[in-house]
């Protein structure tokens, strides 16, 4: 059967043609004003997380050690490792805005809904898939600032750890608290239209990847970046998802994990979070400026392949008979 695009891909792509044509509105001192539009949109975004979200339904997996373990290693220790050798390999060797976003990619968080979702529909232990997803987000709330820091800096821009993590938390851990707390109130009529929640969470990233792109395309940064450095990151991805994946496919088979646990670990750990990059991006890089948008390029890759490789992998496992 053909598989139809994702029209959320499609939708970054209309974001940033969006900002290379109308950059103004968008950019810093525009009329869509994004220095509160932006803040507004990242809570939005994780009160919706919270208000959807039934931390009931994480009972199920939380006793199943091993594979917590393998997963959030893969995503907090593997990714951060290869990302500290790009980030001294490429010392030199590409442009200091592109370096900081591949290590950027390899510190954040995994996904939520993706991983969940394939996990489901390769048959794989979705409980397990829950979880370690809801649980990688939360992590990375200060997982992720702690490795920039460390790394980016020593030698980097530097990154005030301490208040990004304040940001952090005002903007992502609280609005996700009180989408939690309203949850009795809310938590059913969230369910009801879990499509339009869908709709508005995809159209906010939307909004932000639009902005985040603005500023760049108004500095002209983009004209110093061509073909040949979408096609070096694609394939860096690439070679970055397969290492991952194969690193995961072993430490499964090592400890010993069920086959719908091993499919559980190798979704949840080789993916990493656009949901959480974008709006974690515009605190962690807040003076960034025009170079957001290059900072941002690797993890916009980074997702659309992730969707088609492991949809590929979702639809080939779950004809398995075994795979339950």
């Amino acid at each position: 059967m053909k598989r139809r695009i994702d029209p959320f891909l499609i939708g970054l792509a209309a974001a940033v043609a969006l900002a290379w044509l109308f950059p103004d509105p968008g950019a810093s001192g525009g009329w869509l004003y994004p220095e509160l539009l932006n803040k507004a949109g990242i809570a939005l975004i994780f009160f919706l997380h919270g208000a959807a979200l039934p931390l009931a339904a994480l009972k199920a997996g939380t006793l199943k050690w091993r594979v917590h373990a393998v997963i959030q290693a893969a995503t907090f220790i593997v990714f951060p490792l290869i990302g500290v050798g790009i980030w001294w390999w490429a010392d030199g060797r590409i442009g200091e805005d592109l370096r900081i976003g591949l290590f950027y990619l390899c510190a954040l968080p995994s996904t939520v809904s993706s991983s969940v979702a394939l996990t489901a529909a390769a048959r794989g232990d979705v409980a397990v898939a829950v979880f370690n997803a809801t649980t990688s987000s939360l992590l990375g709330i200060v997982l992720t600032p702690l490795w920039l820091g460390a790394v980016i800096g020593t030698s980097g821009p530097g990154v005030p750890v301490g208040e990004v993590i304040l940001d952090l938390v005002r903007w992502l851990l609280l609005p996700f608290a009180a989408g939690q707390a309203l949850r009795p109130w809310i938590g059913a009529f969230v369910a009801r239209h879990k499509a339009g929640v869908s709709r508005v969470d995809r159209g906010t990233i939307l909004v932000l990847v639009y902005t985040s792109f603005c500023d760049s395309m108004v500095m002209g940064v983009w004209s110093r970046e061509t073909g040949p450095t979408v096609l070096g990151v694609t394939v860096l991805s690439f070679v970055l998802y397969g290492v991952v994946m194969i690193v995961m496919w072993g430490a499964s088979k090592g400890l010993g994990l069920t086959w719908s646990e091993a499919i559980a670990a190798m979704f949840c750990g080789s993916k990493k979070s656009l949901a959480t990059g974008v709006p974690m991006a515009q605190i962690v890089f807040a003076q960034g400026g025009g170079a957001l948008g290059i900072i941002l390029l690797p993890i916009m890759i980074y997702h659309a392949l992730q969707l088609v490789l492991s949809g590929a992998l979702a639809s080939r496992w779950g004809r398995i008979p075994t795979a339950s």
